[in-house]
């Protein structure tokens, strides 16, 4: 079992920058996969970012290709989501999550432990 605590949202400006910052329990965080996910009202969960366990690769929502960065560090048991270039569409609560590597694709969109999610405004 993995406990997710995402923190880092808030309100910005278009064009501004934000770093979410989604803290994991357990000792054996570094063998999972982790990923980033948004959603907003009236719409459906959407997939942001992901990376491998081992760190090795990494996955982007074309929307974000570019402007986003997944980053992690063991050391800490933390994954991490450097927003640059922000926009309004960005606007969302930001769940970080998280599913044990083995025999899993970390690219397919389909995770079980989730945060509870973090608010992202980004104004005009």
């Amino acid at each position: 079992q993995v406990r997710l605590v995402e923190s880092g949202g808030g309100l910005v400006q278009a064009g501004g920058s934000l770093r979410l910052s989604c803290a994991a329990s357990g000792r054996t965080f570094s063998t999972y996969h982790k990923a980033w996910f948004r959603r907003t009202p009236g719409k459906e969960r959407e997939f942001v970012a992901a990376m491998n366990w081992s760190g090795g690769s990494t996955y982007y929502a074309d929307s974000v290709k570019g402007r986003f960065t997944i980053s992690r560090d063991n050391a800490k048991n933390t994954v991490y989501l450097q927003m640059n270039s922000l926009k309004p569409e960005d606007t969302a609560v930001y769940y970080c999550a998280a599913k044990f590597y083995f025999n899993s694709d970390y690219a397919d969109g389909r995770y079980d432990f989730w945060g509870q999610g973090t608010q992202v405004t980004v104004s005009s």
